[in-house]
């Protein structure tokens, strides 16, 4: 990344300036620059910051230990697996979440897409009392009515699946809004959910654990990430540092989050990242 330097120099200086008397003073200390310092940090070296992360669990106690336990769910390896586990729950507490993939600009889905819904039947059929959802937006270039979620939910129905147990998020246009959209629609659709299971790429899985994972410690909600199932790519990959801009976009800061996505932008066969100019949401970061 050609940037990170100067973002880490910068949440450096507010730690610092934290730990004065006069910024002590203060009602609340800047946690946001904490936070990206934090996780910028050990993207960068692969070892936690401990001054950034004490200082904010000083400057607040519980988002400290949320972040912590991020840390922790970053440091865990992934086993990324060619199908689902046995043992998940055979019923309606699993809910097996399929990221999307940037639609073809007449609104088709790419073979990626496709392959990725091939894992998904193969693991709703395993479990096959399971919601699942389809998660992801408007990416087709010449077709403002397409939607990536929209697409995977009518293959999924032309292949057979039952329509009642399929969830579609269809708003969301990074990796970070899956996750965040995602939990918002299983609150609303399906609130017994208590284990999920992510379903994409395989190297999108590590990304899609630690994100769904975060989302679900900085909400408090009880649903965990349990088993992935992926399509091995022919190609692709997700930087940590990429992972680290996602994160940012979890903690609020989407302007922080996209200087990153355009300095580690890695993904195959995606365009550049832009901003769309009706309200600043993102386009392309899957």
């Amino acid at each position: 990344m050609k940037n990170w330097k100067q973002l880490l120099c910068g949440f450096c200086a507010a730690v610092l300036a934290w730990g004065c008397p006069a910024a002590r003073a203060e009602k609340s200390a800047p946690v946001q620059p904490l936070i990206e310092r934090l996780v910028i940090s050990f993207a960068a070296h692969g070892e936690r910051d401990g001054a950034a992360l004490s200082a904010l669990q000083a400057a607040d106690p519980a988002l400290g230990e949320k972040w912590a336990r991020i840390l922790d769910l970053w440091e865990e390896p992934v086993r990324v697996r060619d199908e689902l586990p046995d043992g998940l729950p055979d019923d309606d507490t699993l809910c097996l979440v399929a990221l999307g993939f940037q639609l073809n600009p007449d609104g088709t889905m790419r073979e990626e897409l496709t392959e990725r819904l091939r894992v998904l039947l193969a693991a709703s059929e395993k479990y096959p009392r399971a919601f699942l959802v389809c998660t992801g937006g408007g990416t087709a270039a010449n077709d403002p009515a397409a939607t990536e979620a929209g697409q995977m939910a009518a293959w999924l129905r032309a292949q057979g699946v039952d329509p009642k147990r399929i969830l579609v998020e269809d708003r969301s246009l990074t990796t970070a809004q899956n996750a965040v959209f995602t939990f918002d629609l299983m609150e609303k659709q399906a609130p017994a959910v208590r284990t999920i299971a992510i379903i994409s790429s395989d190297y999108h899985i590590a990304t899609g654990t630690l994100l769904f994972g975060a989302e679900a410690i900085l909400r408090d909600s009880p649903v965990t990430v349990a088993g992935n199932a992926a399509w091995r790519a022919p190609s692709g990959a997700l930087s940590p540092m990429f992972q680290a801009g996602a994160l940012i976009e979890l903690s609020g800061d989407q302007e922080t989050a996209f200087r990153i996505y355009y300095d580690t932008y890695d993904i195959h066969e995606l365009p550049p990242l832009r901003q769309e100019e009706d309200g600043g949401n993102p386009s392309g970061a899957e």
